[in-house]
């Protein structure tokens, strides 16, 4: 199964292990693969840098994070890309999500949920992904 999931449920696998984001992630790294494109790589390097979260964990703790998550993944490269998403910045899991050819992407962003799919894709919350059988 090739999945796609979106920064925020990335970002909560690490800040809230006990989470239906992160529960979904664990379930996606044992049911397939996780994929991932440099853009997407990119946006969670930024967002994992914010001083924000240095009361939460260390900037340490979560760049050994980003290590292993991209040892973890498969890079896809991004061939064909669109413009569909009500937020022009979640254009991105759309790219992966074709360019990959995904079964299905996870993700608690409204604007992508409200898409159901994009081509044989599934946009799924957490909760419904971990239900999947």
């Amino acid at each position: 199964m090739k999945l796609v999931f979106d920064t925020n449920t990335i970002i909560s696998r690490l800040l809230i292990p006990n989470s239906l984001p992160s529960k979904a992630l664990d379930l996606g790294f044992n049911r397939g693969q996780i994929l991932v494109s440099d853009a997407v790589l990119n946006e969670l390097a930024d967002v994992l840098s914010r001083k924000k979260f240095d009361k939460y964990i260390s900037i340490e703790d979560r760049q050994a994070f980003l290590r292993l998550f991209i040892h973890t993944t498969k890079r896809i490269e991004i061939v064909h890309s669109v413009e569909l998403c009500r937020d022009p910045k979640d254009d991105k899991f759309l790219d992966l999500a074709m360019n990959g050819e995904a079964d299905y992407m996870v993700s608690g962003d409204q604007d992508l949920l409200e898409m159901n799919e994009i081509g044989k894709t599934k946009i799924v919350t957490p909760s419904a992904f971990i239900r999947i059988k």
